[in-house]
């Protein structure tokens, strides 16, 4: 018979409690700014790297294209991101950040920061750098993107 440890003592309950307990609460501090995490999550690629075709950035972030489309309709719909005609390739869009869009990601970093402060403190700096060190290990081990959310895949914020 399995060991009946209580969730408390079980990792994986405990980083479900801890990703639903931030997602909630970066979804809150969002709200006011009319964006969800996903579009956040977006807007964090596109600064890294304006131009880049709506294919390249699905591919980029590991979504299906429909996906990348509905969340790039509701970026242009909120004014944060326009599509343009690329110039190597007649069919394609390259995607660029708005001036609202580059008025708005420092308050969303901001907030970004703020929750992640939050759930950290009571960890010193070298436990957080521990942490962080531990979670990229575990992420990267189970196939996760560094940087890539694997909600984007689902776009929920809609």
């Amino acid at each position: 018979m399995p060991e009946n440890r209580p969730l408390g003592e079980r990792t994986n309950f405990l980083l479900s409690q801890l990703g639903f307990h931030t997602a909630a609460r970066f979804t809150e501090r969002l709200a006011d700014l009319g964006i969800h995490p996903s579009h956040f999550g977006l807007l964090m690629h596109l600064s890294q790297g304006e131009g880049r075709t709506q294919q390249q950035l699905a591919e980029a972030l590991g979504i299906h294209r429909k996906v990348m489309v509905g969340l790039l309709d509701d970026l242009e719909q909120r004014g944060l991101a326009e599509r343009r005609r690329h110039p190597a390739d007649r069919r394609a869009h390259a995607i660029f950040l708005t001036d609202a869009a580059r008025t708005l990601l420092p308050d969303a970093q901001a907030r970004a920061d703020a929750e992640e402060e939050e759930l950290l403190t009571g960890l010193d700096s070298a436990e957080r750098r521990q942490l962080l060190g531990l979670l990229q290990r575990l992420a990267e081990r189970t196939g996760n993107p560094r940087g890539v959310h694997p909600g984007l895949r689902r776009h929920p914020g809609r």
